[in-house]
């Protein structure tokens, strides 16, 4: 196991700390084959400019059916963009820490950015009604400043994979596969 510098675990707290699921969703992934995380992104504006970027995107958590030594480490898809060193030091951070990620794929889609002029928590406001009208519960909304949006969607698939191994475990046992 790698040992980090106490530097590197509180830039990984900074970062982890500054994006936001600002909307969570309460479901459990599936314990076999392929879940669907859909999210709104919301990103602050870098300076001078002054208007928030919305992105609608999904996370694609694959699990493998059989663990072979080809699939047995995990696989991230399109999370950063390419100049987003600090997102990338983080994944090897938390991979280092967690089992967790053992034996997943995890794809990142998004669609276009749309530009909105509404500060954050309006966009924000917005959407939630918006979920609300369309009684989505499985749609969450995560915030980020500038640059740190690969950063929020990977909290958001972390977390929505913590979250569901008490669930995913008892399936699990039911069917046979643990004591």
């Amino acid at each position: 196991m790698p040992f980090f510098d106490p530097d590197d675990q509180m830039q990984f707290r900074r970062l982890w700390e500054a994006v936001e699921i600002a909307r969570p969703v309460n479901y459990s992934l599936f314990t076999f084959g392929e879940s669907d995380l859909p999210y709104y992104l919301v990103c602050a504006p870098r300076p001078p400019k002054l208007t928030v970027s919305v992105r609608k995107g999904e996370v694609k958590i694959t699990r493998p059916l059989i663990i072979t030594p080809d699939n047995a480490g995990p696989e991230f898809e399109n999370f950063f963009e390419s100049e987003d060193h600090d997102g990338e030091s983080m994944v090897e951070f938390l991979l280092a820490r967690s089992a967790a990620f053992k034996h997943l794929k995890l794809q990142n889609q998004s669609g276009p950015e749309r530009i909105v002029t509404d500060s954050v928590e309006e966009a924000v406001s917005k959407l939630n009604r918006q979920l609300d009208t369309e009684d989505e519960d499985r749609v969450a909304i995560l915030t980020a400043p500038a640059g740190l949006g690969g950063v929020a969607i990977l909290r958001y698939a972390a977390e929505r994979i913590m979250q569901s191994a008490p669930d995913n475990l008892n399936e699990l046992r039911e069917r046979g596969f643990l004591p």
